[in-house]
């Protein structure tokens, strides 16, 4: 069985500007409306986990990749999304999580991360050997070295893969990503005045650098396996700005893909980016869009607003106080947003709240925080929102009600916060 990303890859080289938009998300609300949404379009569907989020201790979610696999397999089954339809990938899988040990040491675990990976069933990898670890010289890495320890991180995913197989016949073969200018996950922690798109010659080093390392640690066959190149074709985020993409300065960069038919570009951080650039990206060869962050961030806005009315509609004493929940598990816990906010106490208190680098995120799944928007859908059940004051806070949700294809209900209504953003990418991605 071919996988859907070589199908699409083959899809483009006959010319259709297709592409796959790749949700990178391990929020369960999130997840259900991305597989709703799947089986509403009956098309196939990329969700990925991240090394910091599931690995195999645990990652920030708690989860091996066994779980995070049988989580997605579970909630499939129970919406009704035909198990063919579901990719799952691994995200910046290499030494993220352990840049502080030597090499020897990081990538022993770093190779376990991928063979558990692979293992359990994932089929796009991420080979990300971009980032230094303690031992590192000075100076940028090599491309040698960044693809020497891909290739050892591709022995040992296709080791789990073949274990994989020995137990399910059918299991898919695993496709690969790579790439050394490598955005760093969850958008730019510090404000930017501009970003270098990567030039054509670092692109075409990656691959020639990669063909040679590959053949020399004997599975240069491997190449077929690879379908993308992660590059920096000028997208970024940070806590309060977004680089829209220029078409005009990536040019030199997607024309350089013509001499290579056999992979596509990866974009990262192409969260908030408006549907044109990102339908513009995949008609320029950066075929798979990567979001994660405003897919929480949709669904924390939207529960800001239903937040916003239940003060005008519940009474106090009954209210969940969502947003004052949030508030306060996050101060009690600032691991997860201390390095990547900056400021006074007003402008980290603003940043908690609205950053389009959403480190909320960490914290919506957590127990006090959930018991929070449960009961603040039950509320808004009881005490129901009138459409004048849906107008209100949620205006492009009110239209959707309005025209009946959106139920009334605040689950729905927060879902709908992160529909918002996929329809962006699901226009961006349909076949031209």
């Amino acid at each position: 069985m071919k996988h859907p990303i070589q199908e699409m890859m083959e899809q483009r080289r006959q010319g259709r500007k297709c592409g796959i938009p790749s949700y990178c998300t391990a929020n369960p609300l999130a997840l259900e409306i991305i597989l709703r949404r799947a089986k509403l379009l009956h098309a196939p569907v990329l969700i990925e986990a991240t090394a910091n989020q599931v690995n195999q201790y645990g990652g920030y979610t708690g989860m091996l990749p066994k779980d995070f696999y049988e989580m997605i397999q579970k909630m499939a089954q129970e919406i009704g999304v035909p198990k063919e339809l579901i990719i799952l990938g691994g995200d910046h899988l290499g030494p993220l999580t352990w840049q502080n040990l030597p090499e020897k040491e990081a990538m022993e675990k770093s190779v376990e991360l991928v063979y558990q990976y692979a293992k359990a069933g994932f089929t796009k990898i991420h080979l990300d050997t971009s980032m230094k670890v303690a031992d590192d010289p000075e100076g940028l890495l090599s491309t040698e070295t960044i693809a020497r320890r891909g290739a050892e991180l591709y022995k040992a995913s296709m080791k789990g893969y073949e274990e994989r197989k020995a137990e399910v016949p059918d299991a898919m073969r695993p496709v690969f990503i790579i790439g050394s200018e490598v955005p760093i996950p969850g958008g730019a922690q510090e404000e930017e005045d501009s970003l270098s798109v990567t030039s054509p010659e670092a692109f075409q080093d990656t691959v020639a650098t990669y063909k040679h390392i590959f053949e020399e640690a004997g599975v240069g066959e491997g190449w077929k396996d690879v379908v993308a190149v992660v590059v920096q074709p000028g997208v970024e985020f940070g806590d309060a700005q977004v680089f829209l993409y220029d078409h005009d300065a990536a040019t030199s960069l997607c024309s350089a893909l013509e001499k290579y038919p056999e992979v596509c570009f990866e974009g990262h951080s192409t969260d908030y980016q408006s549907a044109e650039c990102l339908k513009n990206m995949v008609n320029d060869g950066i075929a798979i869009l990567k979001v994660g962050p405003a897919l929480t961030y949709g669904l924390r806005e939207a529960l800001f607003a239903l937040s916003f009315m239940e003060k005008e509609l519940v009474p106090e004493e009954k209210r969940a106080d969502f947003i004052e929940t949030l508030e306060k598990v996050m101060l009690a816990e600032p691991g997860n947003w201390q390095k990547h906010y900056h400021g006074d106490d007003k402008q980290l208190a603003l940043a908690r709240k609205y950053s389009f680098s959403d480190r909320a995120r960490y914290y919506i799944g957590q127990p006090e925080v959930t018991e929070a928007i449960n009961k603040l859908f039950d509320n808004l059940r009881e005490y129901p929102i009138p459409m004048n004051m849906l107008h209100q806070y949620m205006p492009v949700s009110y239209a959707k009600v309005r025209d009946g294809s959106l139920s009334l209900d605040p689950k729905e209504l927060a879902l709908d916060g992160v529909t918002n953003f996929m329809l962006d990418y699901e226009y961006a991605v349909a076949e031209s």
